[in-house]
């Protein structure tokens, strides 16, 4: 047996994992990657309240004051199971090897787009309502500066000038945005005075990983499942958003009853199911920091 009831994924597939949910997820894609505990982490912003103060000889130094602000990152657990044939406990180690690679690609692609939906927009991924669990550790209940783009998206460059301008504005930087195809189809459209392409880069479904020298993402998790409609995330991914995973991976082989409720006994059926869980979390440190760009209902 190369893998009984309650094993861990090996620490490669682990590896393995996180590397493809960061690739696939936006909000991983663009921020910096932090392991956290199962107990979860508090992560401390520091705001200098003033500026440097120049001191004479023999001068008097001033208090120039700092503000603190906690962010609690809690792991939240998401699972995810499928039924293979009962072939599976009697194949050779190879094969089994095999589709448990498999298994962990599809995985870590579920984990990658649930990452984005649960963080964007605080839903649960398989229902695509609102979790209390997540509560409003999301963007789009956190972040309330949001500009509105008439619907077509006619000027999608201008929108995302003005994100910019609001964020720069609080005195924050923008460090990437992430985009559904929607408005990066908008952006391929658009036209300068002369008639010519402003963004050819985009052109035929290109997707590209900077405009301008900003990181970029494109995605349809900045889009689905959001409550407004969301078209993209400008901000500071870099530095205000960071996410995390637990780093032990539970993989389960589940030989009998009704594991999934559906109402199939896998004795019955000649199947057994695998289930992994993964502990995932985040927090957005700054808010401000951010700004969604909100296509108009008309």
């Amino acid at each position: 047996m190369v893998l009984n009831k309650g094993n861990l994924f090996e620490a490669e597939l682990v590896t393995d994992l996180i590397n493809k949910v960061t690739g696939k997820s936006s909000a991983a894609n663009l921020s910096q990657q932090k392991a956290i505990p199962f107990n979860g982490e508090k992560v401390f912003t520091f705001t200098m309240d003033s500026e440097v103060d120049v001191v004479a000889e023999s001068g008097k130094k001033t208090h120039g004051g700092i503000s603190i602000a906690p962010q609690t990152m809690v792991p939240i657990k998401i699972e995810y199971g499928a039924r293979v044939s009962d072939e599976f406990m009697y194949a050779s180690e190879d094969q089994k090897i095999n589709i448990l690679q498999a298994f962990n690609e599809g995985f870590a692609k579920k984990v990658a787009r649930g990452l984005d939906l649960m963080a964007f927009h605080g839903v649960n991924p398989r229902s695509a309502t609102a979790s209390a669990v997540i509560g409003n550790n999301n963007f789009d209940s956190k972040v309330t500066q949001a500009v509105t783009i008439p619907k077509g998206m006619a000027d999608p460059n201008g929108a995302i000038e003005s994100a910019v301008e609001t964020i720069t504005g609080a005195d924050a930087e923008v460090t990437g945005i992430a985009i559904n195809p929607a408005f990066r189809s908008a952006l391929a459209k658009q036209k300068d005075q002369q008639g010519n392409a402003m963004f050819p880069e985009l052109a035929w479904g290109a997707a590209p990983t900077s405009i301008n020298g900003l990181p970029i993402d494109v995605n349809r998790t900045v889009s689905d499942m959001a409550t407004p409609n969301d078209r993209a995330i400008v901000g500071d991914f870099a530095n205000s958003f960071k996410w995390g995973y637990a780093k032990e991976v539970p993989l389960e082989v589940i030989q009998y009853g009704d594991p999934d409720n559906s109402g199939l006994d896998l004795k019955g059926y000649n199947q057994v199911y695998l289930r992994a869980e993964l502990y995932l979390g985040w927090g957005i440190l700054d808010a401000s920091s951010f700004s969604r760009i909100v296509e108009a209902e008309a």
